[in-house]
Protein backbone atom coordinates (compact mmCIF):
# COMPACT_ATOMS: atom_id res chain seq x y z
CA UNK A 1 0.00 0.00 0.00
CA UNK A 2 1.36 3.40 -0.92
CA UNK A 3 1.41 6.16 1.66
CA UNK A 4 -1.78 8.17 1.28
CA UNK A 5 -1.92 11.86 2.12
CA UNK A 6 -4.79 12.96 4.32
CA UNK A 7 -5.86 15.56 1.78
CA UNK A 8 -6.81 12.92 -0.79
CA UNK A 9 -8.94 11.01 1.75
CA UNK A 10 -8.26 7.98 -0.42
CA UNK A 11 -9.80 4.79 0.88
CA UNK A 12 -7.43 2.00 1.91
CA UNK A 13 -8.00 -0.88 -0.47
CA UNK A 14 -9.80 -3.80 1.08
CA UNK A 15 -9.37 -6.09 -1.92
CA UNK A 16 -6.16 -7.61 -0.57
CA UNK A 17 -6.21 -7.33 3.20
CA UNK A 18 -2.89 -9.04 3.83
CA UNK A 19 -1.17 -5.99 2.33
CA UNK A 20 -2.99 -3.48 4.55
CA UNK A 21 -0.31 -3.14 7.20
CA UNK A 22 2.27 -0.41 7.81
CA UNK A 23 5.93 -0.76 6.94
CA UNK A 24 8.03 -2.93 9.30
CA UNK A 25 9.80 0.12 10.73
CA UNK A 26 6.49 1.76 11.60
CA UNK A 27 5.31 -1.40 13.33
CA UNK A 28 8.57 -1.71 15.29
CA UNK A 29 8.19 1.85 16.54
CA UNK A 30 4.71 1.02 17.84
CA UNK A 31 5.20 -2.51 19.13
CA UNK A 32 8.90 -3.21 19.65
CA UNK A 33 10.03 -6.75 18.97
CA UNK A 34 6.40 -7.94 18.82
CA UNK A 35 5.78 -5.87 15.68
CA UNK A 36 5.24 -8.80 13.34
CA UNK A 37 2.34 -10.25 15.31
CA UNK A 38 0.47 -6.92 15.18
CA UNK A 39 0.42 -6.58 11.37
CA UNK A 40 -2.68 -8.81 11.02
CA UNK A 41 -4.64 -6.48 13.33
CA UNK A 42 -4.47 -3.74 10.70
CA UNK A 43 -5.63 -6.11 7.99
CA UNK A 44 -8.54 -7.40 10.05
CA UNK A 45 -9.65 -3.92 11.10
CA UNK A 46 -9.61 -2.68 7.51
CA UNK A 47 -11.75 -5.64 6.50
CA UNK A 48 -14.14 -5.17 9.42
CA UNK A 49 -14.58 -1.49 8.64
CA UNK A 50 -15.53 -2.27 5.05
CA UNK A 51 -17.89 -5.02 6.17
CA UNK A 52 -19.47 -3.02 9.02
CA UNK A 53 -19.91 0.33 7.31
CA UNK A 54 -19.95 -0.66 3.65
CA UNK A 55 -16.94 1.50 2.88
CA UNK A 56 -13.21 1.34 3.50
CA UNK A 57 -11.31 3.26 6.17
CA UNK A 58 -9.01 6.17 5.31
CA UNK A 59 -6.63 6.07 8.27
CA UNK A 60 -5.45 4.09 11.26
CA UNK A 61 -4.98 5.58 14.72
CA UNK A 62 -3.14 4.10 17.68
CA UNK A 63 -3.19 5.05 21.37
CA UNK A 64 -0.79 3.31 23.80
CA UNK A 65 -1.05 2.22 27.40
CA UNK A 66 1.27 3.63 30.05
CA UNK A 67 3.43 2.70 33.02
CA UNK A 68 4.35 4.73 36.08
CA UNK A 69 8.11 4.30 36.56
CA UNK A 70 8.73 6.42 39.67
CA UNK A 71 6.36 8.76 41.47
CA UNK A 72 3.93 6.59 43.41
CA UNK A 73 0.96 8.58 44.76
CA UNK A 74 2.48 12.00 44.24
CA UNK A 75 0.33 13.53 41.49
CA UNK A 76 -2.74 14.16 43.66
CA UNK A 77 -0.65 16.38 45.94
CA UNK A 78 0.83 18.33 43.00
CA UNK A 79 3.99 16.25 42.91
CA UNK A 80 6.17 14.76 40.18
CA UNK A 81 5.84 11.51 38.24
CA UNK A 82 8.12 9.72 35.80
CA UNK A 83 5.86 7.84 33.39
CA UNK A 84 6.08 6.31 29.93
CA UNK A 85 3.97 5.13 27.01
CA UNK A 86 4.28 1.42 26.27
CA UNK A 87 3.83 -0.98 23.37
CA UNK A 88 0.25 -2.09 23.92
CA UNK A 89 -2.44 -0.04 22.27
CA UNK A 90 -5.97 0.69 21.19
CA UNK A 91 -5.99 0.52 17.39
CA UNK A 92 -8.68 1.98 15.16
CA UNK A 93 -9.50 1.89 11.45
CA UNK A 94 -11.28 5.20 10.87
CA UNK A 95 -13.10 7.23 8.24
CA UNK A 96 -14.45 10.77 8.83
CA UNK A 97 -18.05 11.63 8.04
CA UNK A 98 -19.88 14.92 7.64
CA UNK A 99 -23.16 14.34 9.51
CA UNK A 100 -21.84 14.73 13.07
CA UNK A 101 -22.47 11.07 13.93
CA UNK A 102 -19.82 8.93 15.63
CA UNK A 103 -20.05 5.16 15.29
CA UNK A 104 -17.51 2.89 16.95
CA UNK A 105 -17.57 -0.91 16.64
CA UNK A 106 -15.32 -3.26 18.54
CA UNK A 107 -15.44 -7.01 18.01
CA UNK A 108 -17.88 -8.80 20.33
CA UNK A 109 -19.30 -5.47 21.57
CA UNK A 110 -22.41 -3.60 20.44
CA UNK A 111 -22.11 -0.56 18.19
CA UNK A 112 -21.50 2.71 20.03
CA UNK A 113 -23.34 5.72 18.59
CA UNK A 114 -22.95 9.35 19.61
CA UNK A 115 -24.48 12.35 17.86
CA UNK A 116 -22.64 15.63 18.29
CA UNK A 117 -26.08 17.24 18.46
CA UNK A 118 -26.69 15.49 21.79
CA UNK A 119 -23.75 15.55 24.19
CA UNK A 120 -25.83 15.88 27.35
CA UNK A 121 -24.58 14.05 30.43
CA UNK A 122 -26.79 11.14 31.43
CA UNK A 123 -26.59 9.30 34.73
CA UNK A 124 -27.46 6.06 32.95
CA UNK A 125 -24.28 6.32 30.84
CA UNK A 126 -21.87 6.50 33.78
CA UNK A 127 -19.08 3.97 33.36
CA UNK A 128 -19.67 3.45 29.63
CA UNK A 129 -17.59 4.04 26.53
CA UNK A 130 -20.37 6.26 25.14
CA UNK A 131 -19.80 8.55 28.14
CA UNK A 132 -16.10 8.81 27.30
CA UNK A 133 -16.78 9.72 23.65
CA UNK A 134 -19.33 12.33 24.65
CA UNK A 135 -17.08 13.79 27.32
CA UNK A 136 -14.10 14.23 25.01
CA UNK A 137 -16.31 15.83 22.33
CA UNK A 138 -17.93 18.16 24.88
CA UNK A 139 -14.53 19.32 26.16
CA UNK A 140 -13.33 20.07 22.62
CA UNK A 141 -16.42 22.11 21.82
CA UNK A 142 -16.39 23.97 25.15
CA UNK A 143 -12.76 24.90 24.54
CA UNK A 144 -13.60 26.36 21.12
CA UNK A 145 -12.09 23.45 19.19
CA UNK A 146 -13.77 21.36 16.52
CA UNK A 147 -15.21 17.89 16.82
CA UNK A 148 -16.75 15.90 14.00
CA UNK A 149 -18.23 12.59 12.99
CA UNK A 150 -16.42 9.41 12.06
CA UNK A 151 -16.82 5.67 11.77
CA UNK A 152 -14.28 3.41 13.47
CA UNK A 153 -13.58 -0.24 14.01
CA UNK A 154 -11.40 -0.71 17.08
CA UNK A 155 -9.30 -3.39 18.68
CA UNK A 156 -7.41 -3.14 21.96
CA UNK A 157 -4.50 -5.13 23.32
CA UNK A 158 -4.24 -2.90 26.42
CA UNK A 159 -4.96 -5.42 29.17
CA UNK A 160 -7.83 -4.37 31.42
CA UNK A 161 -7.23 -4.49 35.14
CA UNK A 162 -3.44 -4.49 34.74
CA UNK A 163 -2.88 -0.88 35.74
CA UNK A 164 -1.73 0.37 32.33
CA UNK A 165 -4.79 2.54 31.66
CA UNK A 166 -7.04 0.93 29.08
CA UNK A 167 -9.75 3.58 29.57
CA UNK A 168 -7.29 6.45 29.08
CA UNK A 169 -5.99 4.77 25.93
CA UNK A 170 -9.54 4.76 24.54
CA UNK A 171 -10.14 8.39 25.52
CA UNK A 172 -6.94 9.54 23.81
CA UNK A 173 -7.68 7.77 20.54
CA UNK A 174 -10.99 9.66 20.36
CA UNK A 175 -9.17 12.93 21.12
CA UNK A 176 -6.52 12.29 18.47
CA UNK A 177 -9.15 11.49 15.82
CA UNK A 178 -10.78 14.85 16.53
CA UNK A 179 -7.37 16.52 16.52
CA UNK A 180 -6.25 15.05 13.20
CA UNK A 181 -9.43 15.37 11.16
CA UNK A 182 -10.94 18.53 12.56
CA UNK A 183 -8.13 20.60 14.12
CA UNK A 184 -5.31 20.10 11.59
CA UNK A 185 -3.32 18.09 14.14
CA UNK A 186 -2.35 21.26 15.98
CA UNK A 187 -3.60 20.57 19.49
CA UNK A 188 -1.08 19.91 22.23
CA UNK A 189 -0.79 16.54 23.98
CA UNK A 190 -1.69 18.17 27.31
CA UNK A 191 -4.88 19.65 25.81
CA UNK A 192 -5.93 16.21 24.66
CA UNK A 193 -4.99 14.72 28.03
CA UNK A 194 -7.21 17.30 29.76
CA UNK A 195 -10.09 16.51 27.39
CA UNK A 196 -9.70 12.84 28.26
CA UNK A 197 -9.49 13.48 31.98
CA UNK A 198 -12.64 15.63 31.77
CA UNK A 199 -14.48 12.80 30.04
CA UNK A 200 -13.39 10.32 32.70
CA UNK A 201 -14.13 12.59 35.67
CA UNK A 202 -17.39 14.20 34.56
CA UNK A 203 -19.07 11.83 32.10
CA UNK A 204 -17.63 8.44 33.06
CA UNK A 205 -17.71 9.09 36.82
CA UNK A 206 -14.14 8.15 37.79
CA UNK A 207 -12.14 10.76 39.78
CA UNK A 208 -8.77 10.18 38.09
CA UNK A 209 -5.81 12.54 37.98
CA UNK A 210 -4.07 13.70 34.81
CA UNK A 211 -1.03 11.42 34.91
CA UNK A 212 -2.42 8.49 32.91
CA UNK A 213 -3.77 10.65 30.11
CA UNK A 214 -0.64 12.82 29.94
CA UNK A 215 1.71 9.86 29.65
CA UNK A 216 -0.36 8.37 26.83
CA UNK A 217 -0.75 11.65 24.97
CA UNK A 218 2.94 12.54 25.19
CA UNK A 219 4.59 9.21 24.35
CA UNK A 220 8.11 8.25 25.39
CA UNK A 221 9.48 8.80 28.90
CA UNK A 222 8.49 12.02 30.63
CA UNK A 223 8.66 13.68 33.99
CA UNK A 224 5.31 15.35 34.58
CA UNK A 225 5.34 18.01 37.29
CA UNK A 226 1.84 18.75 38.61
CA UNK A 227 2.72 21.87 40.58
CA UNK A 228 0.09 23.49 38.36
CA UNK A 229 -2.75 21.07 37.68
CA UNK A 230 -3.94 23.33 34.87
CA UNK A 231 -0.55 23.59 33.19
CA UNK A 232 1.75 20.71 34.21
CA UNK A 233 5.42 20.98 33.29
CA UNK A 234 6.77 18.20 31.08
CA UNK A 235 10.42 17.20 30.69
CA UNK A 236 11.20 14.29 28.38
CA UNK A 237 14.15 11.94 28.08
CA UNK A 238 15.13 9.43 25.42
CA UNK A 239 14.99 5.82 26.56
CA UNK A 240 18.20 4.05 25.52
CA UNK A 241 18.32 1.14 27.97
CA UNK A 242 18.12 -1.49 25.26
CA UNK A 243 19.42 -4.23 27.53
CA UNK A 244 16.42 -3.91 29.87
CA UNK A 245 13.02 -5.51 29.42
CA UNK A 246 9.95 -4.28 31.27
CA UNK A 247 7.29 -6.48 32.84
CA UNK A 248 3.98 -5.64 34.43
CA UNK A 249 2.59 -8.57 36.41
CA UNK A 250 -0.99 -8.82 37.67
CA UNK A 251 -0.71 -10.41 41.09
CA UNK A 252 -4.23 -11.78 41.34
CA UNK A 253 -5.33 -9.63 44.26
CA UNK A 254 -8.94 -8.61 44.78
CA UNK A 255 -9.56 -5.04 43.56
CA UNK A 256 -13.00 -4.73 45.11
CA UNK A 257 -13.65 -2.58 48.17
CA UNK A 258 -10.34 -0.68 48.08
CA UNK A 259 -11.89 2.78 47.97
CA UNK A 260 -11.03 3.57 51.58
CA UNK A 261 -7.43 2.42 51.14
CA UNK A 262 -6.91 4.61 48.06
CA UNK A 263 -8.71 7.62 49.50
CA UNK A 264 -6.70 7.58 52.72
CA UNK A 265 -3.40 8.35 50.97
CA UNK A 266 -4.24 11.76 49.48
CA UNK A 267 -6.40 12.56 52.51
CA UNK A 268 -3.58 11.93 54.96
CA UNK A 269 -1.06 13.84 52.84
CA UNK A 270 -3.46 16.77 52.60
CA UNK A 271 -4.06 16.66 56.35
CA UNK A 272 -0.34 17.22 56.87
CA UNK A 273 -0.38 20.09 54.38
CA UNK A 274 -3.38 21.70 56.07
CA UNK A 275 -1.71 21.48 59.46
CA UNK A 276 1.10 23.58 57.99
CA UNK A 277 -1.13 26.08 56.20
CA UNK A 278 -1.43 24.55 52.72
CA UNK A 279 -3.95 22.58 50.69
CA UNK A 280 -1.60 19.94 49.24
CA UNK A 281 1.92 18.93 50.22
CA UNK A 282 3.45 20.74 47.27
CA UNK A 283 2.31 24.00 48.92
CA UNK A 284 4.67 23.26 51.82
CA UNK A 285 8.45 23.42 51.20
CA UNK A 286 10.21 20.23 52.24
CA UNK A 287 12.43 21.99 54.79
CA UNK A 288 9.35 23.49 56.48
CA UNK A 289 7.76 20.05 56.76
CA UNK A 290 10.86 18.41 58.22
CA UNK A 291 11.34 21.26 60.70
CA UNK A 292 7.75 20.89 61.88
CA UNK A 293 7.49 17.09 61.72
CA UNK A 294 8.33 16.34 65.36
CA UNK A 295 5.79 18.91 66.54
CA UNK A 296 3.09 17.27 64.43
CA UNK A 297 3.51 13.82 65.96
CA UNK A 298 1.05 14.44 68.71
CA UNK A 299 -1.70 15.73 66.43
CA UNK A 300 -1.45 13.58 63.29
CA UNK A 301 -1.26 9.79 62.84
CA UNK A 302 2.29 8.45 62.37
CA UNK A 303 1.32 6.97 59.00
CA UNK A 304 0.31 10.40 57.67
CA UNK A 305 3.77 11.75 58.47
CA UNK A 306 5.45 8.74 56.85
CA UNK A 307 3.36 9.25 53.74
CA UNK A 308 4.38 12.90 53.66
CA UNK A 309 8.04 11.84 53.91
CA UNK A 310 7.45 9.52 50.97
CA UNK A 311 5.98 12.39 48.95
CA UNK A 312 8.99 14.67 49.39
CA UNK A 313 11.54 11.91 48.89
CA UNK A 314 9.71 10.48 45.88
CA UNK A 315 9.77 13.84 44.10
CA UNK A 316 13.56 13.83 44.42
CA UNK A 317 13.70 10.24 43.17
CA UNK A 318 11.70 11.25 40.09
CA UNK A 319 14.24 13.97 39.31
CA UNK A 320 17.20 11.63 39.79
CA UNK A 321 15.57 8.86 37.72
CA UNK A 322 14.88 11.32 34.90
CA UNK A 323 18.51 12.45 34.94
CA UNK A 324 19.67 8.83 34.92
CA UNK A 325 17.55 8.09 31.84
CA UNK A 326 18.86 11.20 30.10
CA UNK A 327 22.46 10.34 31.01
CA UNK A 328 22.07 6.70 30.02
CA UNK A 329 23.10 5.70 33.56
CA UNK A 330 21.33 2.39 33.95
CA UNK A 331 22.60 1.56 37.44
CA UNK A 332 21.51 4.93 38.81
CA UNK A 333 18.09 4.47 37.20
CA UNK A 334 17.58 1.00 38.67
CA UNK A 335 18.64 2.30 42.09
CA UNK A 336 15.88 4.92 42.05
CA UNK A 337 13.24 2.40 40.94
CA UNK A 338 14.18 0.07 43.77
CA UNK A 339 14.21 2.95 46.25
CA UNK A 340 10.75 3.96 45.10
CA UNK A 341 9.53 0.43 45.69
CA UNK A 342 11.07 0.33 49.15
CA UNK A 343 9.55 3.67 50.11
CA UNK A 344 6.14 2.56 48.87
CA UNK A 345 6.41 -0.46 51.15
CA UNK A 346 7.76 1.23 54.29
CA UNK A 347 6.47 4.81 54.18
CA UNK A 348 3.59 5.00 51.72
CA UNK A 349 2.38 1.60 52.95
CA UNK A 350 0.33 0.65 49.91
CA UNK A 351 1.54 -2.90 49.35
CA UNK A 352 -1.38 -4.50 51.15
CA UNK A 353 -4.87 -3.47 52.12
CA UNK A 354 -6.21 -3.15 55.64
CA UNK A 355 -8.54 -6.07 54.92
CA UNK A 356 -5.47 -8.32 54.63
CA UNK A 357 -4.81 -8.80 50.87
CA UNK A 358 -1.02 -9.23 50.61
CA UNK A 359 -0.80 -10.31 46.96
CA UNK A 360 1.50 -7.43 45.92
CA UNK A 361 3.83 -7.89 48.86
CA UNK A 362 4.07 -11.61 48.17
CA UNK A 363 4.62 -11.08 44.44
CA UNK A 364 7.49 -8.63 45.06
CA UNK A 365 9.07 -11.07 47.49
CA UNK A 366 8.91 -13.82 44.86
CA UNK A 367 10.34 -11.50 42.19
CA UNK A 368 13.30 -10.64 44.40
CA UNK A 369 14.48 -14.25 44.14
CA UNK A 370 14.30 -14.48 40.33
CA UNK A 371 17.68 -14.26 38.64
CA UNK A 372 17.62 -11.40 36.14
CA UNK A 373 15.14 -9.13 37.97
CA UNK A 374 17.15 -5.94 38.51
CA UNK A 375 14.50 -3.58 39.90
CA UNK A 376 10.98 -4.01 41.25
CA UNK A 377 8.21 -1.90 42.72
CA UNK A 378 4.46 -1.71 43.19
CA UNK A 379 2.83 -0.35 40.07
CA UNK A 380 0.09 2.26 40.30
CA UNK A 381 -2.32 2.57 43.18
CA UNK A 382 -1.30 -0.52 45.07
CA UNK A 383 -3.07 -2.57 47.77
CA UNK A 384 -3.98 -5.14 45.13
CA UNK A 385 -3.12 -5.17 41.45
CA UNK A 386 0.21 -5.13 39.65
CA UNK A 387 3.95 -4.93 40.11
CA UNK A 388 6.56 -3.44 37.76
CA UNK A 389 9.83 -5.24 37.01
CA UNK A 390 12.94 -4.23 35.07
CA UNK A 391 14.73 -7.32 33.81
CA UNK A 392 18.11 -7.98 32.18
CA UNK A 393 17.36 -8.71 28.54
CA UNK A 394 19.75 -11.67 28.40
CA UNK A 395 17.73 -13.29 31.20
CA UNK A 396 14.33 -12.16 29.99
CA UNK A 397 13.13 -15.42 28.47
CA UNK A 398 14.03 -17.33 31.61
CA UNK A 399 12.37 -14.71 33.82
CA UNK A 400 9.28 -14.80 31.63
CA UNK A 401 9.06 -18.56 32.04
CA UNK A 402 9.24 -18.29 35.83
CA UNK A 403 6.66 -15.49 35.96
CA UNK A 404 4.28 -17.41 33.71
CA UNK A 405 4.55 -20.47 35.92
CA UNK A 406 4.00 -18.43 39.08
CA UNK A 407 1.28 -16.00 37.98
CA UNK A 408 -0.13 -17.45 34.75
CA UNK A 409 0.72 -16.33 31.22
CA UNK A 410 -2.43 -14.18 31.01
CA UNK A 411 -1.16 -12.08 33.92
CA UNK A 412 2.38 -11.42 32.67
CA UNK A 413 2.99 -8.58 30.21
CA UNK A 414 6.37 -7.98 28.61
CA UNK A 415 6.46 -4.37 27.44
CA UNK A 416 8.65 -1.83 25.70
CA UNK A 417 8.81 1.93 25.80
CA UNK A 418 6.98 3.56 22.89
CA UNK A 419 8.18 6.97 21.74
CA UNK A 420 4.93 8.07 20.07
CA UNK A 421 1.82 8.93 22.01
CA UNK A 422 -1.70 8.72 20.62
CA UNK A 423 -1.29 9.28 16.89
CA UNK A 424 -2.38 8.61 13.34
CA UNK A 425 -0.33 5.72 12.01
CA UNK A 426 1.59 6.38 8.80
CA UNK A 427 1.95 3.48 6.37
CA UNK A 428 5.51 4.28 5.36
CA UNK A 429 8.47 5.37 7.46
CA UNK A 430 8.23 9.14 7.32
CA UNK A 431 11.51 10.96 6.89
Amino acid sequence: ILYMEKQTMATISTDNFEKNAPAPGVLRALYGDKAEKHAPRFCKLAARHAETFGIGCTDFFSSPGRIEIVGNHTDHNAGKVLAAAITVDTLAAVRPREDGLIEVKSENYPMLRVSLDDLAFRQSELGTSVALIKGVAEYFIRAGKRAGGFTACMDSCVPKGSGVSSSSSFELIIAEIFNYYYNDGRLSPIFMAKASQYAENVYFGKPSGLMDQSAIALGGVNMIDFRSFDDPEVVGARWDFDDLDIYVVATGGDHSDLTDDYAAIPAEMKAVAEALGGKVLRDIPADKFYAAEDGLRGTLPPRALLRAEHFYEENLRVERALKAVGDGDEQAFLKEVNASGESSAVKLQNLYSERGDRSIEEALEKASHIDGVLAKRVHGGGFAGTILLFVAKDRSDAVNEVLNAEFGADNVFRLFIRESGACRVPFTEEK
